[in-house]
């Protein structure tokens, strides 16, 4: 019985991690379907736009071409400039007609994918929370005793109680990734469209301008590359699953102190202990934030980073000798730039930790959060 017991457990353990999966797969899904319908709206508008350019060049085309055929047949009615200028103006719109036709179909072939992808996101999700019902029902029938039922029901309150905070920091972290891929990547390839362009338009006339823009096309996307990279970083620092939590931070603030070339003293007296993953991420995740804010805003001139451990807690402080500010009215009076500390607030609330700000202008900041291991 104890056996039939055991296997009961685990049956329902590993039908509720599936579920859990299964709904990661739907939010993933959903999200992804809310992006593709953003930049499928958006591709409509520029495919109607684009549309109606053409519409208009076309018949500034034609209008040119009866200019050009009428100077033509007339020649010795006119001038040799006016016969070059005729020929010279047909010629560059229907070059450019060219070019916008091409940029048509191209954002047809895109809208078309976008279209493709926005209906496989929405039968995924549709399928999904399908599949979540009825393993929901599974579930409730396994588990369908009155013992079972208030833990259940004591799960559900309190998932309803922290849905609302897991919510908003997805939500701010989703808007910093879209902040940062707006303002480089996005940016960088808006600029290489352009610079495409340009260089298609210049092969013909002036190779070497075209090799200009052609190199300075290359760097535009080197630089893109690195931006890339560091977002990715940014999201989930590999170092953290393969070495852990200290060698993973070491790491990670090395790089920012050749960056930025501030002092940054790292205090540990714990290297090659490995901690639950949860705990990991919130630590990692809590340092990143406070120094990312000292070498944005803090002006300082050192930062130290004091990580400590035991069997019951980890203590992590970050103190630095920046501007500093007045917290209460900062937290009263909340800016763009104090989500931040909001969310590493939060993070950490919502797996039993705390976190104590000590800040006066001038004097310096101090953050303090402490994370029971238990």
């Amino acid at each position: 019985m104890p056996n039939l017991e055991k296997v009961f457990v685990e049956t329902l353990k590993v039908i509720e991690k599936s579920k859990e999966q299964i709904y990661d797969i739907a939010d993933n899904a959903r999200s992804e379907g809310d992006r593709v319908k953003k930049e499928l709206l958006s591709i409509q508008g520029q495919v109607v736009a684009t549309i109606d350019k053409t519409d208009s060049l076309e018949q500034l085309e034609k209008i040119a071409r009866r200019r050009l055929m009428e100077v033509s047949r007339n020649y010795q009615k006119y001038s040799e400039e006016e016969m070059r200028d005729a020929y010279e103006k047909a010629r560059e719109l229907q070059v450019e007609l060219g070019t916008l036709r091409e940029r048509e179909n191209q954002l047809k072939l895109r809208r078309n994918e976008l279209e493709r992808t926005l209906r496989k996101m929405q039968n995924t999700v549709e399928k999904a929370e399908s599949l979540m019902t009825q393993v929901s029902v599974v579930l409730d029938y396994l588990g369908g005793n009155l013992k079972k039922l208030n833990n259940q029901l004591a799960v559900v309150n309190q998932k309803r109680y922290f849905a609302p905070k897991i919510i908003q920091a997805q939500e701010e972290e989703r808007k910093r990734v879209a902040r940062e891929i707006h303002d480089g990547p996005a940016q960088s390839m808006a600029n290489v469209v352009l610079r495409t362009e340009i260089c298609e338009q210049l092969m013909d006339s002036d190779q070497e301008a075209a090799r200009m823009e052609l190199r300075e096309l290359r760097n535009i996307v080197r630089h893109s590359l690195q931006d890339v990279r560091r977002i990715i970083f940014d999201l989930r620092p590999m170092a953290l699953d393969d070495l852990g939590l200290i060698p993973a931070l070491l790491r990670y603030l090395e790089t920012l102190k050749d960056r930025y070339r501030i002092p940054i003293e790292v205090i540990c007296n714990e290297q090659k202990r490995r901690l639950n993953p949860l705990y990991e991420i919130a630590i990692y995740r809590v340092v990143q934030e406070a120094v990312q804010n000292t070498i944005k805003h803090a002006h300082a001139n050192k930062i130290v980073v004091r990580l400590e451990m035991d069997e019951k807690y980890i203590t992590v402080q970050v103190s630095d000798d920046g501007v500093g500010f007045e917290y209460e009215e900062y937290i009263q009076e909340p800016r763009a730039e104090s989500y931040g500390l909001v969310g590493m607030k939060e993070r950490l609330d919502i797996i039993g930790g705390q976190m104590t700000i000590k800040s006066q202008v001038g004097k310096g900041t101090e953050i303090l959060a402490i994370l029971p291991l238990d």
